[in-house]
């Protein structure tokens, strides 16, 4: 039976027998890291032709049994069996996984920023003969490869010019190039906005209308649902639920309960008390020039959030809301800046990150994993990473009040880890997410910037995180949350702020605030 495709009989509505056979099937796959079984005995198929999303919360084993899949993770490494048509697949390596039609985009996007389009559609499989590259045939095949993703590029543009929807576009083009018949997209639509993501969404459709296979991999279930013809569930390293639209309806409700155990009814949780004190942050007049560009990238911004208070900014991406953060938060992108910033009513200077800290700002990254945090460290490291001061004498760091400190926000922030000692690479997002969040903290700030607090982390770790913000401004802090997605600005903030072109468009008070009222600002 090893070898043996199953096969699911669909009955048409013309009466006519069809069998529907698995493109893929991974059969009871473990795979254990020190300490951690990240996969218990996973069983997952896929049909050919449909498109399969894969869900659960971070850490439920989604990106190892992709890994696994993608020749990541070798055979040996794992037990269990892969099986890719009829045969039993033994990868020893990524190129292995490619050979038999497998290709993976994973969220980090894996492009020569310097290099041309056509030079990354065929890298590492370039058209040559006599160990020769054609550049001519490659920039054909290239354009023809642009034509089937819909993009209006020229081949020569340089991947660092363009902007991430694109860039997502290409790196599909260059999975086509391969011939693949499996495609997999790991939070393929995180970093984009609305209308780059409708346009990938539409793509995945239309690629199964051509025979290829898609596995999606995303947090944003509405999407998932919106392209899916099957979802499976991972929760904690094992297989929970599978469900087919051609069965029974699919919805966003059905798919939480299984991934996080239980049913969330209110995924934005309430304050009860909203006690605003005085004004702790204003900017007035703020503009931000940016020489590199040539272009103000803020401008003219009025901008104010009291204690207590969470204030949302709202807007389309290139909207200027991380810039206007970056600005504000000693201005560490080198801006040419004009305007006044004033700290509980008091004109400051903010020149440096570090002065910034002294003023009691401190400001979560969008990008955690590249600014945020240093993945190769361990919790505690990071956590106590922001104000080393603290637990130092003589520049000398207390190794015991570094346990206590990182203890004390694992705890408090219930960030889920082996251990502090174990190295953040290997927490799911949510969990770098809360250490991250507890760095700043230990900073003992007033203010506290979140720059997509939520982004490409589960529904269970995003009601975690809404938790935090609402204990932290019950303490007294403030927040400033800069957030794409528009039900998590009205579910969270007390006013909302939209920004659009670098400027500061108007401010809802919560009451007021719609999402049409919203992108009316968003897009004037």
């Amino acid at each position: 039976m090893s070898g043996t495709v199953l096969r699911h009989i669909h009955y048409m509505p013309e009466g006519v027998v069809f069998m529907a056979k698995n493109i893929l099937e991974m059969r009871n796959i473990t795979k254990e890291f020190p300490g951690v079984r990240a996969l218990d005995q996973v069983n997952f198929q896929v049909q050919e032709g449909e498109i399969h999303g894969l869900v659960g919360e971070n850490g439920a084993g989604k990106s190892t049994l992709i890994k696994i899949l993608g020749g990541v993770h070798s055979y040996g490494k794992y037990s269990g069996d892969i099986v890719l048509g009829e045969q039993i697949q033994k990868f020893s390596g990524i190129s292995a996984s490619e050979k038999q039609g497998i290709s993976i985009i994973y969220q980090e996007l894996a492009l020569i920023p310097e290099m041309s389009v056509y030079e990354n559609i065929f890298l590492g499989h370039e058209i040559e003969r006599n160990g020769i590259v054609n550049w001519n045939e490659t920039r054909i095949r290239a354009i023809d490869m642009l034509k089937k993703v819909k993009l209006d590029v020229h081949p020569n543009t340089k991947i660092v010019d363009l902007g991430v929807g694109k860039q997502q576009l290409i790196e599909i083009a260059k999975a086509l190039s391969k011939e693949v018949k499996l495609l997999i997209l790991d939070e393929p639509t995180a970093a984009l906005n609305n209308d780059d993501s409708e346009n990938l969404l539409q793509l995945l459709k239309e690629l199964k209308l051509h025979g290829v296979t898609c596995i999606l991999i995303s947090h944003k279930l509405k999407e998932v649902i919106s392209v899916a013809d099957t979802v499976t569930v991972l929760r904690d390293g094992k297989t929970v639920h599978t469900m087919k639209k051609e069965l029974s309806e699919i919805n966003e409700r059905d798919i939480i309960k299984h991934m996080v155990g239980r049913e969330i009814e209110d995924v934005f949780p309430k304050r009860s008390n909203k006690n605003f004190g005085e004004v702790q942050l204003e900017v007035k007049n703020w503009t931000a020039f940016d020489k590199k560009l040539g272009r103000n990238v803020v401008q003219d911004v009025d901008f104010n959030v009291r204690s207590g208070e969470i204030v949302g900014i709202a807007g389309l991406m290139g909207a200027g809301r991380t810039e206007f953060a970056h600005s504000i938060f000693g201005n560490f992108k080198g801006y040419q800046l004009s305007g006044d910033i004033q700290i509980q009513g008091e004109k400051v200077n903010m020149k440096s990150p570090r002065n910034a800290i002294k003023n009691g700002l401190a400001y979560v990254s969008e990008d955690r994993k590249g600014n945020g945090l240093i993945l190769e460290t361990d919790v505690k490291q990071n956590i106590t990473l922001a104000n080393l001061k603290q637990i130092s004498s003589a520049k000398i760091i207390n190794k015991n009040e570094e346990i206590k400190v990182a203890e004390k926000f694992r705890k408090s922030l219930r960030i889920k880890t082996p251990s502090i000692e174990q190295k953040v690479k290997n927490l799911s997002g949510g969990n770098q997410q809360k250490v991250a969040i507890a760095k700043w903290l230990f900073s003992e700030p007033n203010i506290l910037i979140l720059d997509e607090p939520t982004r490409g982390i589960d529904v269970g770790a995003k009601q975690e995180i809404y938790t935090i913000m609402n204990n932290l401004v019950s303490q007294g802090l403030c927040v400033i949350m800069i957030s794409s997605e528009l039900p998590e600005v009205l579910g969270m903030s007390d006013r909302v702020y939209v920004m659009a072109e670098g400027k500061m468009i108007g401010q809802l008070p919560i009451g007021e605030a719609t999402q049409e009222k919203i992108m009316s600002m968003a897009t004037v």
